[in-house]
């Protein structure tokens, strides 16, 4: 049994779950972070493909194109999650032993992490029909930390991801009642994720492995807006994009047969994520209300696979499914200076059953909203938003094993669940007209 066999093992059963670069209660489905808007987050983002101005860029390009005065939008999120990672019967298999239980805490409690997610966009007027916007998120961004001793240690143990999406787009009134919009996509990501390695006696303490890498990535969008009478409709498509992470994985505390694989290699892994398609419409009912109605195709079906380049050069398959959000929402104009908002939404998780770990503990999911603007000066918008998100219970059932291919093979049956579920999420933000 060759060391260097065993280090390849060790980095295969690691990126198995490692960059699978997931968040938990975050406001959408998978790693999909959708709180780009404080205004969009008070109607649980109903309407943003039909709205205009430039909070709401992210979701489509032509959004500012037919814009009255030059627009910057800032805004700040806090999500707040809670949930219960609980072992139900988890086994570990070391070579020549019988399955014994995984052992460690068999309850993790809230291990999503409070984030705090920013974003901001601009539009400036070239012409009386071009308009040029940007729009800056962090549209795949968590972190997760498990206690050490945790029943999950070999599947999860601390996770970050920080991404940072810029996004240039230029937007034309084509005529008095369609408006077009281009975007491109340039994103940059950080990771850094760990997980224990279990080592051969059950007595011994665990090791461990890191894996760090980071990477630029293009994509693009496209979108269009029918304006005519007291409706809009809009519809819009952002590509997918295919990460390239260059890092490294060290791996440390292995003993016995397992030390040879201790130390750093480098590593690249690739990946891609989701496409959308997204559909919705505005309607004005009366001089004071607003009907708005989204839908959202996400193409995760695109997260297939990761693909990890020299000296591994495997696929290791992640079998995501493709999914639907669909969302509801009203503006109610209180007076000239303040409007009001609510909404309702729900999404599906591209997660399936016998194949979700406790990195990704996500699930179906319904979002209750409400928010508020207030306009303090006729250049000045403030908005506040506040967001209940309940997830269902849903099993933790991936199996997976450290060093496969070798004869150290060690399988881990996760029998576990998400349970108790939720996350609070508090926007405040404001747009600016000059």
């Amino acid at each position: 049994m060759k060391g260097s066999h065993i280090h390849l093992a060790a980095v295969t059963s690691v990126s198995l779950v490692a960059l699978t670069l997931l968040p938990s209660a975050a406001n959408a489905g998978g790693f999909y972070l959708q709180e780009q808007s404080v205004k969009a987050a008070g109607r649980a983002f109903s309407g943003e493909v039909a709205d205009e101005g430039a909070d709401s860029l992210w979701w489509n390009p032509a959004a500012v194109a037919n814009i009255e005065q030059n627009e910057v939008y800032i805004g700040v999120s806090t999500i707040l999650p809670s949930a219960k990672v609980r072992d139900n019967d988890t086994v570990i298999i070391r070579p020549g032993q019988p399955a014994a239980a995984v052992g460690g805490n068999p309850l993790a409690k809230d291990p999503i992490e409070t984030g705090i997610l920013p974003s901001g966009a601009v539009a400036m007027r070239l012409t009386d029909r071009l308009v040029a916007g940007l729009a800056v998120s962090a549209p795949f961004s968590f972190t997760t930390d498990y206690d050490a001793d945790s029943w999950v240690r070999y599947t999860a143990d601390k996770s970050k991801l920080r991404t940072i999406d810029i996004q240039p787009s230029l937007a034309i009134a084509a005529t008095d009642w369609l408006r077009l919009g281009v975007a491109a996509n340039i994103e940059y990501s950080d990771a850094t994720l760990t997980n224990a390695l279990p080592n051969l006696a059950a007595a011994l303490p665990d090791g461990e492995q890191r894996l760090e890498g980071n990477g630029w990535d293009l994509g693009w969008s496209a979108g269009a807006q029918v304006h005519t009478g007291p409706a809009t409709l809009g519809v819009s498509y952002k590509s997918s994009v295919k990460h390239t992470l260059a890092g490294r994985v060290e791996t440390s505390g292995l003993l016995g047969p397992l030390a040879p694989a201790n130390g750093t290699i480098d590593a690249d892994a690739s990946f891609r994520t989701p496409w959308q398609l997204i559909m919705g419409g505005r309607f004005k009912a009366s001089d004071r209300l607003t009907l708005n109605a989204q839908a959202v195709r996400v193409g995760w079906n695109e997260f297939d696979a990761i693909r990890l380049g020299d000296p591994i050069n495997q696929a290791i398959p992640e079998n995501y499914r493709n999914t639907w959000s669909f969302a509801g929402g009203l503006d109610y104009v209180v007076n000239p200076e303040w409007t009001v908002r609510a909404g309702v939404q729900h999404d599906q998780t591209p997660t399936r059953d016998g194949e979700r770990d406790a990195r990704v503990p996500d699930s179906d999911r319904w979002n209750f909203a409400a928010g508020t603007s207030y306009d303090v000066s006729s250049r000045f918008t403030i908005d506040a938003a506040i967001n209940y998100i309940s997830f269902e219970d849903a099993p933790i059932d991936r199996v997976t094993a450290a060093y496969p291919g070798t004869a150290a093979q060690t399988p881990i049956i996760v029998d576990g669940v998400i349970e108790d579920t939720s996350a609070i999420v508090l926007a405040i933000g404001g747009r600016f007209r000059f």
